[in-house]
Order: structure tokens, then sequence, then C-alpha cells
């Protein structure tokens, strides 16, 4: 296999009607609140996700410095976007919820109480012992909030960013190679088939679920490695009957959770990889891509239920934009990381809730 590597999960696509308004909403609950770029242009290289048409969009793309993934805030600006047909299941295929890590389940349980936020359930373990609670966002959004021990550093804030995400599939045997092997998350925390006492919030009745928890190495590769941190891929399946998918008839940006990306270095390698592995690039912006002050290369594959998953390996990237500081990664070692204190400078681009 040629040499690829993952350096962990770069953001979560989220698709919502007022972007302004969704990440003032992100930074006040999760202090999402480091913008790495905003840009509103036309999505012309995702026209097989968008119906065959070209659509306008804006976008941001927001950190938490504290360590992991981000997000990336999406607003078509052409069209109104759509929600599902019907309320989305557990288990349904598609991204089911975005994991959030924390220092404290009980105080950041407590937090959101206070802010008013939507929570399902109270704070529980799960089956490798790991306290964690889920919430819905004011969009219908499901959360999972998760203590979690990999940081890239800590201030006073009680969130982190992405940790990991869960994702519904058909079945968890045909879906596993793709995260473990291609995607890197090849350590196996978990799995087994149940009804789980901690999936009680989300489910009406009492339902088996086939559930495997992948996680990455703790080692760090890629410039952001670090500020990444470790994440996990839990897959989920229903063991008894059939789930719909989440974006069946829905174009891509549209309401919800469009994709998950994954940090690359090697960009080149992975599609050989995962060409050979029956997994083809569907989209491809061929070596070339510019967010505003951003840019680089990205690429889309579908996983075996059709979920979207992104690939970005970036070549340049604001670290003070006022004054005009752009960091070009390609003369850099791939798999080397930055020093902290540059990618602790982008904190500088902080904007308060």
């Amino acid at each position: 296999m040629n040499k690829a590597t993952i350096n962990g999960i770069q953001q979560v696509g989220i698709g919502v009607k007022d972007a302004n308004e969704a990440w003032k909403w992100y930074r006040r609950i999760f202090k999402m609140d480091v913008p790495i770029f905003q840009d509103s242009a036309e999505a012309a290289l995702m026209t097989r996700y968008t119906a065959g048409k070209v659509e306008k969009r804006h976008a941001i793309l927001a950190m938490n410095m504290q360590g992991g993934g981000g997000f990336e805030i999406w607003q078509f600006t052409s069209r109104t976007p759509t929600g599902p047909q019907k309320a989305i299941a557990w288990g349904d295929l598609g991204i089911l919820a975005v994991k959030i890590r924390c220092k404290d389940i009980q105080e950041t349980y407590a937090f959101m109480q206070s802010e008013g936020v939507e929570l399902l359930g109270t704070p529980t373990k799960n089956p490798i012992g790991v306290s964690h609670f889920y919430l819905k966002d004011p969009y219908g959004n499901i959360f999972e909030i998760e203590e979690n021990q990999s940081w890239f550093s800590k201030n006073s804030d009680l969130t982190g960013g992405v940790s990991g995400v869960v994702i519904g599939v058909t079945d968890v045997e045909k879906s596993i190679p793709l995260y473990k092997s291609h995607y890197q998350h090849s350590e196996i925390l978990f799995q087994d088939t149940k009804v789980w006492d901690d999936f009680a919030p989300l489910v009406g009745d009492e339902e088996s679920f086939s559930r495997v928890i992948l996680r990455s190495p703790g080692e760090r590769t890629g410039a952001f490695g670090k500020l990444l941190c470790q994440t996990t891929v839990e897959l989920v399946a229903v063991k008894d009957s059939k789930r719909a998918k989440i974006y069946e008839g829905r174009l891509w940006g549209d309401l919800g959770f469009i994709h998950v990306c994954f940090d690359v270095c090697g960009m080149k390698n992975l599609r050989t990889n995962l060409q050979n592995s029956g997994f083809p690039f569907t989209v491809d912006s061929n070596n070339g891509f510019d967010m505003g002050k951003a840019a680089g290369h990205f690429a889309y594959i579908e996983d075996p239920d059709g979920t979207l998953v992104e690939m970005v390996e970036t070549h340049k990237i604001p670290i003070m934009e006022k004054w005009g500081w752009y960091l070009d990664l390609k003369k850099r070692k791939q798999g080397k990381t930055l020093p902290n204190f540059i990618v602790k400078m982008l904190s500088l681009n902080r904007v308060k809730a």
C-alpha cells in the first residue's frame, strides 16, 4: 500500500439555514470560536451531489484551540436548504452524531443545563467506560459530549473540539476496513451487539444494535495533527430492521451533518489505495481549491452506505490574515507537525461569543 497518513478528523460539515447564527450558538456552547476561513463562493466541483447545478454557498471553518476537529458550518445562498422528510431515527445511514470532548462530564452537563440546551438523558458510561451524554442543537443535530484525555492545550473552557463521529451503517463488518485501514482508526476498542442502556435516550423502543468503536493512534502526524488530537469513529448498525439514508432525496449541503473530513498527507497515494479497494474518488479538486485565504487539495468518496467522506490535504492556511501571514505547507516534510507556538497563533483570530 502506498504511504498516506491520516492526521485526524479535520472537521465535520454542518448544513444550516443561517451560518452566522449557527456559528454564534456553537461559539457560546462549544467554544468553536477560532475561524480558519470564512468564504462565499460557488461549489462548482460538487454538482454530482447538487443535482447537476452549481450552487452558491457561505462556509465558516471554526476550531476550538484546546484541541479536536472543527465545524465547517455550511449555508446555501442560492437555494433554501431542506431537512429530512421524516425524523432521523438512531441507526439511520449517515452521520448520526458528532462527538465533542470535555474535561468533566458533570460540570459540562450542568453548564449545558444552565444555557437551556436540549439534553437527551443524563450522563452515563459507554461500553468502554467513558462518561458521556447526548444533546440536540437548535437545528436538530445530535452531539455526544464525552470525557476525553487527548488535548492540545487547556484553558478554562469546559469543552474542546470534535473527538469523533457516530456513523449509521448497514453492516459494521463491511464498514470496518474502510475506517480502520484507510482512515487509520486502527484500534478496535469495542465490538458487540445488544440492547444498549446508554442509547435509551435516542431510541423509542428497546432495540438491538451492533456497535464498534475504533480509535486513531496516539502519535500525531501532519502539520496540525497535535491540534486535531486523537479521535474515534463509532459504527452503529440496527440488527433487526432496515434504516433509511439520512440524505436520501436531498442535496449535499442540505440541513444536517453533510460529511466527515479527514486531514491527509499523501492525497495521491490515498487516492490509489482507496481506488484499489473499491472506493474511487467521486469528487476531486485535482490538487487545487481555494477557500478564500486557505488552499489545498480536497476529494470525496462514499462509504459502503453512501455516506460522504471528505479528505483535505492543506497547502496554505492563514495564521494572521490581517498581517498577511500565510503558512505554505507544501514546503514542509510530509507528516511533520508544526511547533506548538505557531499553531497557537491561530487563537489570535478568536471571535468572542
